[in-house]
């Protein structure tokens, strides 16, 4: 099994990096192979909204000249997902954010490419607005039928400088404890496959409030 794990933070071994790395650490050690891809670094185009993702069913996205299509493929072929990013005015990173934006509508456009993957979020931060980045982050994993995995807290730790969240003891214990329910829950999973029918999917019914 796989777990791909995305870093939005400009700092590539920044607090969130420290973050993924923690959680990563329990899954390998249930021989659960991981990777870091490094999102916040690259300059990530916004969603335009042009819908071609519906129209040309190729599970890529039209804008050209970043990784996102690549990307995509990677959360494809993984078994589980990690969103981290750290927080800037209380929200997600902007690459984060348009990567996200770009590779989940593609992934809805193309027959739910994530659904019944199992998916978690991180959040790094020094002081406030950790939460709130942590819902931002589940909105995708929900909105796509993912599994997902918890902790005995919000997934949220706390640090300015990079790797001083590993002086939050209570942060690392969530980490630490992230990782190991997902290592379960990805076994979970895995071991239930062709023994347990998944329930059917259903096609997305669209309600417009405007008459």
């Amino acid at each position: 099994m796989k777990v791909v794990a995305f870093n939005g933070s400009p700092k590539k071994e920044g607090n969130t990096y420290h973050a993924l790395k923690l959680v990563c650490e329990q899954l390998e050690e249930k021989g659960i192979e991981t990777e870091i891809v490094n999102v916040g670094i690259k300059n990530v185009k916004a969603c335009t909204a042009c819908n071609l993702c519906f129209k040309n069913q190729d599970e890529k996205c039209v804008i050209k000249n970043n990784d996102v299509n690549n990307w995509i493929q990677k959360m494809k072929e993984a078994d589980g997902i990690i969103l981290g990013s750290p927080v800037h005015y209380s929200s997600l990173s902007a690459s984060m954010k348009s990567f996200l934006d770009r590779a989940f509508y593609v992934a809805g456009a193309n027959g739910s490419l994530f659904r019944h993957k199992v998916g978690a979020s991180v959040a790094a931060v020094r002081r406030s607005g950790g939460l709130p980045v942590f819902n931002e982050l589940n909105n995708y994993l929900t909105y796509s039928e993912m599994m997902i995995p918890t902790s005995n807290y919000w997934n949220v730790i706390h640090g300015l400088m990079p790797g001083q969240v590993h002086q939050d003891e209570e942060g690392v214990q969530i980490m630490r404890i992230l990782g190991k329910n997902m290592a379960y829950l990805l076994e979970l999973v895995e071991n239930g496959k062709n023994k347990i029918e998944a329930p059917e999917k259903e096609d997305k019914v669209y309600t417009h409030f405007i008459r």
